[in-house]
């Protein structure tokens, strides 16, 4: 299966401008034969935690998800987008997988939130990656700070995640997220990993770019610079079987003995 990953300089509370980048990828995306776009974290809306608390029109939320689906449908591709959402115990970061007629398959809810914008403008996820079958494939999702955990990607896999797909937005001096650990995440649980990030600057912050598709045995299928681009690849799950018996982590894993040592 082709995937397609949007790196783009979103525009703060900018939603048209966005959801028009996102539609001009799709379109792009669909025509090069990607079944799924994934794009950042946030990106609708532009990734700046306290603009969005203080200047976001929440109830512009259900409108920009109906054009998202209408994107989707309209272009036949999957789609992943990133949003706000408002519940009563504060504001979440999340993605949203809709398939290639525009419906929803999966959503998931960021649990590691980092630096302290988030920390103060939204509360954490506590549901496991989301795993769920699309188009053949099992597929998972979390968000920016999740992959770093290796717990976390490492249950994606235990819940049989062929190919995790991650919304970012990653700020510049941590490119080596996406040049070392992405791929190293993918080789040790030996899943696919597609990471979307932003580039150019938001609300003052810098965004790194470099986003990247990692195979399951740590090689980088596509890396981007540092500007805006809409990379590719294609993932071959059929090369899983062979990874994980040529190093079998994930048969081999004590957990049990692990969970021991955890209550020690």
């Amino acid at each position: 299966m082709r995937i397609a990953v949007l790196q783009d300089e979103a525009e703060v509370l900018g939603i048209e401008r966005n959801l028009d980048a996102i539609d001009r990828a799709a379109q792009s995306a669909s025509e090069n034969g990607a079944k799924i776009l994934l794009t950042s974290e946030l990106f609708a809306v532009g990734y700046a935690p306290y603009v969005l608390r203080d200047s976001l029109d929440v109830a512009l939320l259900p409108s920009v998800r109906e054009r998202l689906s209408q994107i989707a449908a309209e272009h036949s591709i999957a789609l992943v987008y990133s949003l706000p959402e408002i519940t009563a115990d504060g504001w979440l970061i999340t993605s949203t997988f809709l398939d290639e007629r525009g419906a929803k398959l999966a959503h998931y809810q960021k649990v590691q939130l980092f630096g302290a914008e988030e920390h103060e403008v939204f509360v954490a996820g506590t549901n496991p990656p989301a795993s769920f079958d699309y188009a053949g494939l099992t597929l998972g999702m979390v968000i920016c700070f999740d992959v770093e955990f290796p717990e976390i990607v490492r249950e994606a896999a235990r819940r049989s995640v062929q190919l995790l797909l991650v919304p970012t937005a990653m700020g510049r001096g941590y490119e080596q997220v996406c040049t070392r650990l992405v791929p190293t995440r993918a080789m040790e649980s030996q899943l696919f990993i597609a990471y979307a990030n932003h580039s150019g600057t938001e609300a003052g912050f810098e965004l790194a770019g470099t986003s990247v598709i990692a195979g399951a045995d740590g090689e980088i299928l596509a890396q981007a610079g540092s500007g805006t681009e809409l990379l590719t690849a294609d993932i071959d799950v059929s090369t899983l079987e062979q990874i994980k018996s040529e190093v079998p982590y994930l048969a081999e894993a004590r957990r049990d003995l692990y969970a021991q040592w955890l209550s020690k």
